[in-house]
């Protein structure tokens, strides 16, 4: 059976995207990588350089503890002497020739690149590097540390130095203050610095960090590997468990609101969708509909064939309901052998009865279960929003009292809670029965009204219309029934016997040797839109022998509106036949001069209204004129239609309107009736009889009606 589609009910206003394990922990864990790396590689180079720095100094310390220990003692009165004296009365002191040696000899195979020793007064009074003998240290922070008895190390990076050696360039030094003292607990005397060469030192030192860094990252990312396998693993059971619930708790709500039996949304449900209807009804000004649904004969059935025949029996009117409604319309069991039905939009009540009669008709046909052919009905209350209520509660007790009521007066029928809907409804389907019947019993006519040229007064064309002859009620106003034809579509069958009868009475006139005259036909919109319509009047013309050039089809404006450029193909291929065309009731409010431009026709038809506003309005006449004026340079004729009066003649005599057509000239008449106005000799006067001697031409004879 057809599932029916709805909304999903209590569901969040917002979608939340559910939590995906995985996701999260893959790029958790590879920034948590990165950062431990790039924290591992800085904290490994800032300790290797200190403890660096450290067993530099530890070694400088011992450097120059040992080279005091041994030549000290020969120099300490040359430092302390050397307070106050110049540059170059320090250069020039035999004293710094020999330290510079002894150094030099001493030094010999170590890292250290300069040697500095200052005096109490922060003046260099010695170093490898001749030129800075003399500079004044005593701001060096250093060096005050020296000075006070603390060793304080630094390491820079130099790219270019002036080494005992010679010049050295690109190099990591570490130089090195030392308190001079003779003794260990002795004073300080002085101070020594001391540049150590660590260039090779920091670049094992940051190939092995590089090295431990790699190592570490291929530990981290084996293990970033097996977690995400497990994480992966684990996301997956989450999903599914997630999905076996979602599935559970929608199995759950399903069961809540479904019915088991017809898979049908159930009453608990019908409460929320009519409120939601009725809301979208209030909100947005247009009409919905409830239907209340009873079977029929349906505990005769349950009764003697048992609980599984009327299960069976329900599921298969459930599906027969179904099928009757459209995609958008709602369908809901409510319990026993009750159904309702929301039709959450209708263009006019009155569509419900329809809805309601196919439901019924489908309902009623013969149902084959356990070898018995059975019968039930469907009687329905129509409750309609917002005219029989505007809440949930009042319409379905509305829909309920309808239905109840329909039961007592015949079963198997429809009703709608308000007397007078269910009057216009009911008229309308006894109309379109009665349409139906009349067409398959002869009932239908067509009648002609002649158009005759405007300077002659000659009939030149008639209009076929249609007539609905009913044996009691006499001749219907089209009024009545031509809008049924067209919502029932049954204009498509009617239009086309109206075209072939036209013709076959136009080839009829013809062979009576009657001079050649057209025959106008409207077109309804149905027909235009059928896309088998251009194919319908060409094999209609062919079967009828008839000339097509005296076929005229009449179009109204606002059928060639909707759709310009089908319309336009659907005007050339008739053109191509060899039809004339006509823009009927022209000037009605939808007028344009584009349609003269895109529409090949033949004929452009003033609507009555402007006829009947000639002699009030100067506005209207000069509006009349105008169209007169264009249709002329346009060269399409102008046919002024409901010309009532000889002043509304003589006025469009004046500006080239080419034929006439009302009931100054002509009511409506039989086929045989108008046979006698279509000859040539005829001129037709006011009342549709010929025309006085004075209005004829010299050559007429009068010849009586």
């Amino acid at each position: 059976m057809p599932t029916q589609i709805l909304p999903a009910t209590r569901a969040s206003p917002r979608t939340t995207r559910p939590f995906e394990l995985t996701r999260f922990f893959s790029v958790t864990s590879l920034i948590g990588i990165l950062v431990v790396t790039a924290s591992l590689i800085w904290v490994y180079r800032e300790l290797a350089v200190r403890h660096l720095i450290d067993h530099e100094t530890r070694a400088n310390v011992a450097l120059t503890r040992a080279f005091a220990n041994t030549v000290w003692s020969n120099y300490r009165d040359y430092v302390a002497a050397s307070a106050g004296r110049s540059r170059e009365q320090l250069v020039a002191d035999p004293m710094v020739g020999r330290l510079r040696a002894e150094v030099l000899s001493k030094m010999n195979g170590l890292q250290v690149a300069k040697i500095k020793i200052y005096n109490l007064q922060g003046i260099t009074v010695f170093s490898t590097d001749e030129k800075q003998i003399g500079e004044d240290k005593s701001s060096n922070a250093g060096l005050q540390a020296a000075l006070n008895g603390e060793v304080a190390s630094n390491i820079s990076f130099r790219e270019r130095f002036d080494a005992f050696e010679g010049v050295i360039a690109n190099r990591n030094l570490i130089a090195s203050y030392v308190p001079a003292r003779h003794a260990a607990d002795g004073p300080i005397e002085g101070a020594f610095e001391v540049y150590s060469d660590v260039t090779e030192l920091l670049d094992k030192q940051e190939q092995a960090r590089w090295q431990v860094a790699g190592l570490v990252l291929v530990v981290l990312s084996t293990l970033y590997a097996f977690l995400f396998f497990i994480v992966r693993k684990a996301d997956r059971i989450i999903a599914r468990q997630r999905r076996e619930r979602d599935a559970k708790e929608e199995e759950i709500r399903h069961q809540a609101y479904h019915d088991p039996l017809t898979g049908l949304p159930n009453r608990a449900y019908f409460a929320e969708r009519l409120q939601e209807v009725i809301s979208m009804a209030r909100r947005h000004d247009h009409t919905a509909v409830l239907m209340f649904i009873d079977l029929d004969r349906f505990k005769i059935v349950n009764d003697s064939l048992g609980h599984q025949a009327g299960d069976s029996l329900l599921q298969i009117v459930a599906e027969r309901i179904r099928s009757c409604l459209r995609e958008h319309d709602l369908l809901f069991r409510m319990g026993g052998d009750e159904f309702t039905v929301i039709l959450p939009v209708v263009a006019a009540p009155e569509d419900a009865a329809i809805v309601a009669r196919r439901i019924t008709e489908t309902v009623a046909r013969a149902i084959s279960i356990h070898e018995h052919e059975l019968s039930v009905g469907a009687t329905i209350g129509i409750a309609v929003f917002p005219g029989d209520g505007d809440s949930a509660d009042a319409l379905l007790k509305n829909a309920d009292a309808a239905m109840y009521s329909t039961k007592e007066n015949s079963r198997g029928g429809h009703s709608f809670y308000r007397a007078a809907m269910n009057q216009r409804a009911s008229e309308r389907l006894n109309i379109e029965t009665a349409l139906q019947k009349g067409f398959r019993n002869g009932e239908f006519a067509l009648y002609y009204q002649p158009r005759v040229d405007t300077a002659s007064r000659r009939v030149v064309a008639l209009e076929a219309l249609l007539r609905w002859i009913h044996p009691t009620r006499g001749v219907v106003p089209p009024g009545e029934f031509i809008g049924v034809l067209e919502e029932t579509r049954m204009m498509i069958i009617v239009g086309e016997w109206v075209l072939r009868t036209a013709c076959l009475q136009l080839r009829a006139w013809c062979d009576e040797g009657i001079r050649p005259l057209r025959v106008s036909v409207n077109v309804s919109p149905v027909q235009f839109e059928n896309a088998n319509f251009v194919a319908m009047v060409r094999r209609v013309v062919e079967e009828t022998g008839v000339d097509p050039s005296l076929v005229e089809l009449e179009l109204t404006e606002s059928l060639l509106i909707d759709n310009l450029q089908q319309a336009q193909q659907t005007i050339e291929s008739l053109k191509r036949i060899g039809l004339h065309l006509s823009i009927d009731d022209f000037g009605t409010g939808y007028s344009s001069l584009n349609y003269l431009r895109l529409f090949s026709v033949d004929y452009l038809k003033i609507d009555r209204s402007f006829v009947t506003e000639i002699a009030s309005s100067e506005r209207g006449r000069a509006v009349a004129t105008a169209i007169g004026e264009m249709a002329r340079a346009l060269d399409i004729t102008v046919v002024a239609e409901g010309v009532e009066t000889e002043a509304q003649a003589r006025f469009f005599s004046g500006i080239h309107c080419g034929e006439l057509q009302g009931f100054l000239f002509s009511r409506p008449l039989p086929a045989a009736d108008v046979r006698p106005l279509l000859s040539n000799s005829i001129v037709l006067a006011a009342g549709g009889g010929p025309a006085p001697r004075w209005l004829q031409s010299p050559e007429q004879s009068p010849v009586a009606g």
